[in-house]
């Protein structure tokens, strides 16, 4: 019997990633702080194979879905990270840079510094809705604080992950940046690893696993999970604009993102408008229905039927199912367009669950405060759009409702900010990445105090009760 005998594959794959950890992180303190040019070699390159690689990437993640709109993945999964690769070469610099603090009179004379140093190796847990815009961007931060990375990539998008697996291969030495693929319980075994930080990306359900496995190695962790997104259509706001700025956050991948809209408040008399003005809506921008080919397929027949089970249950308590078009699903290539959901109830699993897909609950409300109300008696969910070209309702809903981040008159296109930190707050996650808070959750930000020859330390300590200390303690204690 050889050694591989002796165990399952999942110990193989713990042994493996075990140490693939180990390996990564005598190279980080053999290199502990890259330079600036070293990080901006890696993500010049990181760049320029991603650009190569993006038709086939378009290809790979079609075929894992059945169909998905080439364009879909064009804008949602390639150009952000290349407008984050863009954005990190030209700020690292200055992120880099000691920040200088003040020391106070106190510790007078000193100098304080705040430096940045990398963190080690960092742990990313991609799931597969977007796996490259999900993997290569935290990448891109990870790299840019000087760290090293090992990818988890999702077994739902195996076409896309052997695409991914040869640009990063291309880019990055094994001890640098590694990937690796599996089922639960690969992916169970590298959240228990001792990662100087580890980002997940995925369900509330399993954010509280991965964070159980990390607390027993201490490890940080950045858990951006999802929830359940409101739409709020205030009556101010023409319904025309209002649909327009919302549908395609909630048509893009069919869906199937974290931040799509999730249901939609509507005022109770406008219903029936809200409805037909969707219909026509949706009916311009995918004039075939489920056959068009800028709509995207769910992406397997699991999530697929988890969805038809879902309906089939709202519509057993009373619901009414409103397709957006005709040619509404096609089963055998688990296609589904947008399905608006009418007479709901809080019984209903749509009502109680992250929806990740094309059908979106209509809640009527009679009064603003009651729709509002109904928000913050919720979950505070990843994303909150408002739809009113009010200013002082923008400024309420602004201050007196929580999200992990917010659109007004618009949906989805702030997640695009690379000046903004993206993030949840409690069900939806916690931490920040994109742009300089990317940056700042992969490095230690760390309190240097330099004194030269000369020191008041002497000053403050024993024996206690001369005057000097209690002149110090008359000044300062008030």
């Amino acid at each position: 019997m050889t050694a591989a005998e002796n165990f399952t594959p999942e110990s193989l794959d713990s042994a493996i990633m075990e140490k693939t950890l180990q390996e990564q992180r005598d190279s980080f303190i053999a290199e502990p702080m890259p330079s600036l040019q070293q990080r901006r070699d890696k993500l010049n390159t990181l760049k320029r194979n991603l650009l190569a690689m993006k038709e086939p990437l378009c290809e790979a993640l079609s075929q894992d879905y059945g169909q998905r709109s080439h364009h879909d993945s064009l804008m949602a999964d390639v150009l952000p990270c290349v407008m984050n690769i863009n954005y990190n070469l030209k700020h690292l610099k200055k992120w880099m840079k000691p920040s200088r603090r003040h020391a106070g009179i106190l510790l007078a004379p000193a100098k304080v510094d705040v430096i940045y140093q990398p963190l080690g190796v960092i742990g990313i847990v991609v799931p597969w809705n977007f796996p490259v815009m999900l993997s290569i961007g935290p990448l891109i931060s990870a790299i840019a604080a000087g760290n090293r990375a090992m990818i988890k990539l999702s077994e739902f998008t195996p076409n896309t992950n052997q695409v991914l697996r040869q640009l990063v291969a291309e880019t990055f030495s094994h001890d640098e940046v590694a990937v690796f693929e599996g089922e639960a319980d690969t992916a169970a075994a590298f959240t228990k690893l001792p990662f100087d930080h580890l980002l997940f990306t995925g369900s509330t359900t399993v954010g509280r696993h991965v964070m159980h496995a990390a607390a027993d190695n201490l490890t940080p962790v950045t858990l951006e999970l999802g929830g359940k997104t409101p739409t709020l259509i205030a009556p101010d706001i023409p319904l025309e604009l209002a649909v327009e700025r919302m549908i395609y956050g909630k048509s893009m991948n069919a869906g199937q993102i974290c931040v799509a809209p999730d249901y939609v408040l509507v005022p109770e008399k406008k219903v029936d408008d809200f409805v037909a003005e969707y219909q026509k809506q949706f009916g311009a921008m995918y004039p075939d229905g489920v056959a068009s080919s800028d709509f995207t397929s769910v992406v397997n027949k699991r999530q697929y039927q988890r969805l038809l089970d879902w309906l089939g249950d709202a519509e057993n308590k009373g619901a009414k199912v409103i397709p957006c078009h005709k040619q509404a699903r096609n089963d055998r290539q688990h296609r589904m367009i947008t399905h608006l959901v009418l007479n709901t109830s809080t019984d209903m699993t749509l009502m109680q669950e992250e929806i990740f897909g094309p059908l979106l609950p209509i809640v009527p409300y009679k009064q603003l405060d009651q729709a509002l109300d109904y928000i913050r008696q919720r979950p505070r969910p990843l994303a909150l759009y408002l739809m009113s070209l009010d200013p002082a309702l923008q400024k309420k809903v602004t201050e007196t409702t929580h999200a992990g981040g917010m659109c007004i008159n618009e949906s989805l296109f702030h997640v695009a900010a690379d000046d903004a930190p993206f993030g949840g707050i409690g069900h939806s996650g916690m931490g920040h990445y994109h742009g300089r808070e990317g940056f700042e959750t992969f490095s230690k930000a760390k309190t240097v105090l330099r004194r030269g020859k000369f020191s008041t330390g002497k000053l403050v300590t024993p024996p206690y009760g001369n005057w000097i200390q209690k002149l110090m303690l008359a000044m300062f204690l008030r």
